[in-house]
């Protein structure tokens, strides 16, 4: 597809409707702001407004208050737009967030009063088995009294170590799989030297508060206490949830009104002022230019004018939207990772979106393992996480399913599709990837493929070169005519004895398809500077020479490097069907067909391969379109279209 149309739109007019005329670019949802404002020669008595946004400290303040609560209002297109105040939406939003700070403080307390109860009840659990009230034990003014755990291995040591010293005693009450529950008593003058045996027994104390009574009747007044603010949890989230009905429509009207008045104010920082004037300038689609200057035509004071770039004249260039159909458009995820393109340069989303499905289905053929990717991709990655690439791996899985088809393998399974072929009228399925002259084919094929690619990249670098009126680059250089045919002459000559049985490599042939060419493109910038109307000659023509010379040597390089390149195409056919059959030997290996260790290595094999090599054709794919394809035809460096959005 291709680059959005978009033109700069200059709008003058007095201060006092400088709110409205933000308004309308800001509710558009098309306005791209830009300070580049061409002003003329009145431009050193303009000065940039530096003003402080009123409306944002009362947003935050909005969302904060919402944010106690854990809630967050739905803006859709059809929410009312409220007619109140400036100061009537502060004085609700100071006192929603009052309401809702009490409510916020009040289940924090009782949250707090959970956790702790249901904290000592856990620890007092342990000491059930104790019939001793606890608050006497903690009075007592001459022993001190340590409630906690030993682990078992370290208990043993105690009783065989410290069985005859009457200090050291343990009073077990619970024990668990790693950890012996008790208390031990410690006399005030031996306190210190108590406690350093029980920390070398690693002894995990548990700091109890003073309760009165034995630790059953704690047990249940603690049980009841957590069971009364778990009541009390619920009426407040009760609460919560019933103002929040009460609320909500108008807090998404105020929402709105907030973002709108935020968003639109901060279009304010690009708009120059002299007086009582002002001057604003940004980009718009062509095709949605009607969404704002509707709305500027109702202004009494305000001038707008809508215009091309001139980008030959030093205008600044364009912010970038691509247009791409809904196959396609996924894609841009890739483009947008290397770059994107220039004002006046070819959108390559398309040709990436047909590459990249193709040459992943080629690299990654097997109707079940494809499946499975296009599934995962959809439901879990696009659908569940809203991951971009999610929607790539769709078309890529069904792809992969295509050429599975093709090629016969279901899970690794290479006969599972032989009674298809048998009604299509096939002996047997039509690729059959391991045999060894199938192996052959698949090579040439993957060369093939890498001509055509780097053909196609080579050709557009033309077409685009030529509408940038770049005429060096496009008649002499890299990748330009002469270098294509040069490639094409090469290929064809050298293909030709093979093919046809006849010899195109002759005198004439050599010398004006491939020596002619070489010449031109040694020669690029002085032939490119006479074509282009200023004639230059270089300042050393021994520098000149050498530098020409290494450049055209590697050109040569990049065209043998970048076709050969694509042989891995047909290595990942290759090694595609040579896991799955070292994966369908261990499941062999593991019982007989049926049996559960043969299902569980297929299951697992087949997770295995998908998952891994996945992620390898995708690198790879990438590789092959970013270095092979885009680095001949695209340069990249374009600023993304941002609109102003309100309910972005």
């Amino acid at each position: 597809m291709a680059v959005a149309k978009m033109q700069r739109i200059s709008i003058a007019g007095n201060m006092k409707e400088l709110d409205a005329v933000t308004e309308i670019c800001g509710q558009s949802s098309v306005f791209h702001p830009d300070k580049n404002v061409d002003l003329g020669e009145s431009a050193k008595r303009f000065h940039v407004l530096a003003e402080e946004n009123p409306y944002d400290a009362m947003l935050k303040r909005f969302e904060e208050t919402l944010g106690l609560v854990s809630k967050k209002p739905k803006i859709k297109y059809n929410t009312k737009l409220l007619s109140m105040e400036t100061a009537d939406i502060k004085a609700y939003v100071d006192n929603l967030y009052e309401r809702f700070v009490k409510i916020k403080n009040a289940r924090t307390n009782v949250l707090r009063m959970i956790e702790i109860a249901e904290e000592e009840i856990s620890h007092l659990q342990h000491f059930v088995g104790l019939n001793v009230n606890l608050q006497e034990i903690f009075n007592t003014k001459l022993i001190k009294v340590r409630f906690g755990a030993i682990p078992k291995r370290n208990h043993a040591i105690l009783e065989n170590n410290y069985r005859d010293d009457p200090y050291v005693q343990f009073f077990t009450c619970t024990v668990d799989k790693e950890w012996v529950w008790g208390m031990y008593l410690a006399p005030l003058e031996q306190e210190y030297k108590i406690d350093k045996i029980f920390a070398k027994l690693h002894f995990k104390r548990l700091r109890l508060r003073s309760f009165s009574g034995t630790p059953t009747e704690i047990l249940e007044q603690l049980t009841l206490e957590a069971e009364e603010s778990k009541k009390h949890l619920k009426e407040i989230n009760s609460r919560i949830k019933e103002g929040w009905e009460a609320e909500r429509e108008k807090c998404a009207c105020v929402y709105l009104w907030l973002k709108q008045k935020t968003v639109c104010f901060s279009i304010r920082r690009f708009a120059y002022r002299h007086g009582m004037s002002f001057a604003l300038s940004g980009w718009v689609p062509k095709r949605d230019a009607d969404k704002i200057t509707g709305g500027l035509k109702s202004l009494s004071s305000v001038e707008f004018e809508l215009s091309w770039p001139d980008l030959d004249d030093g205008d600044a260039e364009p912010p970038i939207k691509l247009q791409n159909n809904r196959f396609s458009k996924p894609y841009e995820f890739f483009v947008g990772m290397y770059g994107l393109p220039n004002y006046k340069e070819m959108d390559p989303t398309l040709l990436v979106s047909i590459l990249f499905t193709v040459l992943f289905g080629i690299m990654f053929a097997d109707l079940g393992q494809g499946l499975c990717v296009a599934l995962f991709g959809f439901f879990y990655m696009w659908k569940k996480r809203r991951m971009a690439v999610g929607r790539i791996l769709v078309p890529c899985g069904i792809s992969a399913c295509v050429f599975g088809t093709i090629f016969g393998s279901v899970f690794g399974f290479e006969h599972a599709l032989n009674p298809l072929y048998h009604l299509l009228g096939f002996a047997d399925k039509p690729i059959n990837v391991m045999d060894s002259e199938t192996v052959i084919y698949i090579i040439l094929a993957a060369v093939i493929i890498g001509f055509i690619c780097v053909s196609i990249a080579m050709l557009i670098n033309i077409v685009t070169s030529m509408h940038r009126r770049h005429w060096t680059r496009a008649l002499f250089g890299a990748n330009g005519i002469a270098a294509l045919v040069f490639y094409w002459a090469l290929v064809i000559g050298a293909v030709s004895p093979m093919v046809g049985g006849r010899v195109l490599l002759t005198t004439p042939y050599v010398l004006c398809l491939i020596v002619l060419p070489l010449v031109l493109m040694f020669f690029q910038e002085p032939l490119g500077s006479l074509v282009e109307r200023h004639p230059e000659k270089p300042e050393k023509w021994g520098s000149y020479l050498v530098q020409s010379f290494f450049e055209l040597f590697e050109m040569l390089l990049s065209l043998l490097s970048n076709t050969v390149s694509f042989l891995r195409i047909g290595a990942f056919v290759l090694v595609h069907s040579g896991m799955m059959m070292m994966v369908m030997i261990l499941c062999e290996m593991a019982g007989p067909s049926g049996s559960i260790g043969y299902i569980a290595m297929a299951v697992f094999g087949n997770i295995f391969v998908t998952v891994l090599e996945t992620l390898l054709v995708c690198i790879h794919v990438l590789r092959l379109n970013y270095y092979e394809m885009f680095s001949r035809f695209y340069d990249g460096g374009g600023t993304p279209y941002e609109p102003v959005d309100i309910f972005s």
